[in-house]
């Protein structure tokens, strides 16, 4: 993806705020990002999903792999549990990721 501010202009959220989790995988393989906006994670490890990028971008989700948090293709994880079935669609934000 286009590595600019933001990667999509809308995201599928299960709450207004996206902190409620949305579902949650197994990582099928490694996954080193290009820039810190990425989490990393190795085979097997468990992804939490927290909101899902649409439009330009949807190949990218956004989650957490324990204590970090970031983007990761979405083609990666193989969902093994929901938590919502209710997607909210709403536009992202210039800086949607915290920093700790």
């Amino acid at each position: 993806p286009e590595l600019g501010r933001r990667f999509a202009e809308r995201k599928r959220c299960a709450d207004p705020e996206c902190s409620m989790l949305m579902c949650r995988g197994k990582a099928m393989r490694d996954f080193k990002g290009p820039d810190c906006r990425f989490v990393n994670f190795k085979k097997g490890e468990a992804v939490y999903v927290y909101y899902k990028l649409i439009g330009k971008s949807t190949e990218l989700w956004a989650g957490s792999v324990g204590s970090d948090f970031g983007y990761f293709p979405k083609d990666l994880l193989e969902v093994n549990h929901n938590y919502s079935n209710e997607e909210l669609e709403l536009p992202t934000d210039v800086s949607i990721l915290f920093f700790f």
